[in-house]
């Protein structure tokens, strides 16, 4: 206990504690230095309970507290002195006890003190009952309140328990998907490359490459979701011609536009427009609505894209004579999960997580999305809004056209025998020569025997992780000359970043992309 000592207080002993009503002598703080026979009387306190044990607000109801720390202080370092308070005390036995309160703040030879003298009122003017019921309900409100907001902030914490947890189980998810997927994917370019010139492609090869190919953007799609509730999507951006986006990623949809026999119009600039933005990304927002569109448009529909500027911004349109939305789901369709009944009941529903990649991928280039719709049955129309670059940036310089692949020799590592198998068949088709191994174990033995240019090399190991095989290899006098690239189903940017730390030099995600692949392998 600070303040002063007891025997500072300037003080008639006798007189204060037979003193026919209740007296207390605080510090500023509240701290009880001294309280007579008839407030401990009152209150069923001892003396010894009170002074260096206890502070006076701590002996009121709730409003009386709330009374102490927002009026007493102020009011007494201004006027030095509080007259007939009505406030509530509390007993021992959490009792309630109506008293008249006075203070008076005073000044010893050490520090001030606050001297406080309490009369029990039983009974008071009709006004007086009133206000005390008004306070009692204010503090039944009160009290109420912080119990509802400790409901409040247990259910947000069960909440974002549960938000973290539908994260990493979409995140679990992708690369589960993503292990089955790499030996489907690498069949595929077997059966393709083993194809004799000429001859028609076997029955259902282009029906299998179509679904497999939509299953790896389903995969994608939650994956990247993942990314971007939890923030860790990071996009590589540099000046990019919009214009140029749209039409490739037009390229790619043709056909699926053709086949539903719908028809295109486009409004595109002559000039490019440039933004500055993340290309792979920019294209998969245009190529979500434009897939949109064209699902949920009934053959020979209209289609519709624009490209316009203003006021330095760049808006991307998509119209179409489909299905609609309904004006009271406009506001949700861009929410996780969300799915439109009439989609539904056309089974083109998909996950509900396009569109709300779609806001997240915009937002995260400091654009926006909305949506539009007369209503179902109308069509509706999807507007993309980027900001677009004050400068337009130099042309770059021409490179020298892409060599083809060489031979080279390749060591593939992967514990999942299908998928190691798979891509290596693929890889001597392309004439590579090619080993493989399943586990780390192996896979350094092999590779200290074969000294592949490339290794292709999965994370998850069962005896060691890719991590640490990398780490082991590039410590070896010859571990230098390899290209090592990571093959996994983790793919968000803190894996890259461990893979760069590890020793890698590039990192593929599953199923591997012959093109991407393709693209290594003429770099070395």
């Amino acid at each position: 206990m600070t303040g002063l000592a007891h025997g500072q207080i300037p003080d008639d002993g006798a007189l204060f504690d037979s003193a026919p009503c209740g007296l207390l002598v605080a510090t500023p703080e509240g701290n009880i230095l001294r309280a007579n026979a008839a407030i401990c009387d009152w209150l069923g306190y001892r003396e010894t309970e009170l002074v260096g044990e206890k502070r006076v607000h701590e002996l009121l109801s709730i409003g009386g507290r709330l009374f102490f720390q927002t009026h007493c202080g102020p009011l007494l370092s201004i006027q030095g002195s509080l007259a007939e308070v009505q406030l509530e005390m509390l007993t021992r036995t959490r009792d309630r006890l109506p008293v008249l309160i006075n203070i008076i703040r005073r000044s010893g030879e050490h520090a001030r003190y606050d001297q406080w003298a309490f009369v029990v009122t039983s009974e008071r003017r009709a006004y007086e009952r009133e206000l005390l019921d008004e306070r009692k309900k204010a503090e039944a409100s009160l009290d109420a309140r912080l119990q509802a907001e400790a409901r409040l902030r247990d259910m947000n914490e069960r909440l974002s328990l549960e938000h973290r947890r539908k994260d990493e189980f979409l995140a679990t998810l992708a690369h589960e998907l993503r292990n089955p997927l790499a030996p489907l994917r690498n069949v595929l370019e077997v059966m393709r490359l083993q194809r004799a010139p000429g001859r028609e492609a076997p029955w259902g090869l282009d029906i299998m490459e179509r679904q497999t190919t939509q299953l790896t953007h389903l995969v994608d799609d939650l994956m990247d979701m993942s990314r971007i509730t939890q923030g860790r999507l990071q996009l590589r951006r540099k000046p990019r011609d919009l214009v140029a986006i749209v039409q490739a990623a037009l390229a790619d949809l043709r056909g699926m536009i053709d086949a539903a026999g719908h028809h295109l119009a486009l409004q595109l600039p002559a000039h490019p427009v440039w933004v500055d933005g993340d290309e792979v990304r920019l294209t998969q927002v245009i190529s979500n609505l434009i897939t949109n569109a064209v699902k949920y448009t009934p053959d020979g529909g209209r289609i519709s894209i624009g490209v316009a500027e203003q006021a330095g911004t760049v808006a991307v349109s998509i119209r179409d004579s489909g299905i609609g939305i309904a004006q009271e789901a406009l506001a949700s369709v861009f929410t996780m999960f969300s799915q439109l009944k009439p989609a539904l009941e056309r089974s083109q529903g998909g996950l509900g997580i396009g569109l709300a990649l779609v806001r997240g991928l915009v937002e995260l280039h400091g654009g926006q999305v909305r949506a539009d719709s007369d209503g179902a049955g109308h069509g509706s129309v999807f507007t993309v809004a980027l900001p677009v670059l004050a400068t337009v940036p130099a042309a770059a310089p021409c490179g020298a056209a892409d060599e083809l692949n060489a031979a080279r020799r390749i060591l593939v590592v992967d514990d999942n025998v299908d998928a190691a198998d798979t891509l290596a068949m693929a890889l001597e088709l392309l004439g590579h020569t090619v080993r493989t191994a399943h586990n780390a174990a192996a896979a350094l033995t092999e590779a200290e025997r074969f000294r592949p240019a490339l290794m292709l090399l999965d994370i998850g190991l069962p005896d060691m992780n890719g991590y640490e095989v990398a780490k082991r290899i590039r410590a070896l006098a010859w571990g230098g000359a390899i290209t090592l690239v990571a093959a996994t189903g983790w793919g968000q940017d803190a894996d890259r970043e461990r893979a760069r730390l590890a020793g890698f030099d590039d990192h593929l995600v599953k199923p591997i992309e012959f093109a991407r692949l393709s693209g290594l392998l003429d770099k070395l």
